[in-house]
Order: C-alpha cells, then sequence, then structure tokens
C-alpha cells in the first residue's frame, strides 16, 4: 500500500500540546491508521518548532514506528536544487522540495499538511497533483 506523506505542521500539532491543532491531529491519528511517510528535512523542521522534551518525544515516536523516514541522499540534491528554483516565488524550504522528490519515487501523492496553498501549487512527474488530506 501506498503512504500516506506527513509534512511538518502535522508532527508539530501532535508534539506540541500548546499547538491550535493539537487535538485535530491527534483525532486524525486516532481515526486512522495507514503507513505514513516523511523525508528527514520535515523532522528536522519539526524539531525547529517544539520544545526539547518534544523534539525527543517526536524521535522515539519515530523510532518505535511512528512513521518512515526516507533519507535525502546527496546524490538528489541536484533535483531538489532544480524543484526550490522552480518555485522560488512561492518561497519554498527544503522540507517541501524533498518532499516533493520522495512523492515522485515512491507515487505517493496523499499528503496531510498545513501548507494547503502551497500543495495545492506543488506538481509531480506528469502534472499530477498532490491529494490534500483533511485532518483539520
Amino acid at each position: 500500500m501506498i503512504p500516506v506523506l506527513v509534512d511538518t505542521g502535522l508532527l508539530v500539532a501532535l508534539f506540541d500540546p500548546f499547538d491550535k491543532l493539537s487535538a485535530a491531529a491527534a483525532g486524525y491519528m486516532k481515526e486512522h491508521r495507514h503507513s505514513l511517510l516523511t523525508v528527514s528535512p520535515v523532522i528536522v523542521e519539526a524539531g525547529h518548532f517544539l520544545a526539547p522534551g518534544e523534539k525527543a518525544n517526536l524521535l522515539t515516536w519515530v523510532r518505535h514506528g511512528g512513521l518512515s523516514v526516507a533519507e535525502t541522499p546527496v546524490s538528489v540534491y541536484a533535483e531538489l536544487e532544480v524543484t526550490l528554483r522552480k518555485y522560488a516565488d512561492q518561497n519554498i524550504d527544503i522540507a517541501d522540495a524533498a518532499l516533493i522528490w520522495i512523492a515522485n519515487q515512491t507515487g505517493a501523492r496523499r499528503i496531510l499538511t498545513v501548507d494547503r496553498r502551497d500543495f495545492e501549487i506543488f506538481r509531480l512527474k506528469g502534472g499530477k497533483r498532490f491529494e490534500l488530506i483533511d485532518w483539520f
């Protein structure tokens, strides 16, 4: 089964109890049991928004199989650079470019994100669009 992609906002909402979307994230996770996939830049970006204990909880959850994390090897940096330049007017970040890359690699198009506007604009190979999942 093709996994659902996870962006930073969902992870922050899951691990920051004061995030305005915390209850929505927890509720979504209780109701849905599909496999989840993200990229390592998303984990790093989420850590930027979390307190130290919350960062540790995120890493524990990942270690225990909460979601799979794909590394972004240096060999794909040229592809990420092309994506960053293509969407520079959208102020795209490396985490989003890496999500586009992993979507193209795996065929995963469904995504849990708070950045709806950006992921409605981003295109995958063949002009395909991301499928944004309503979770909040």
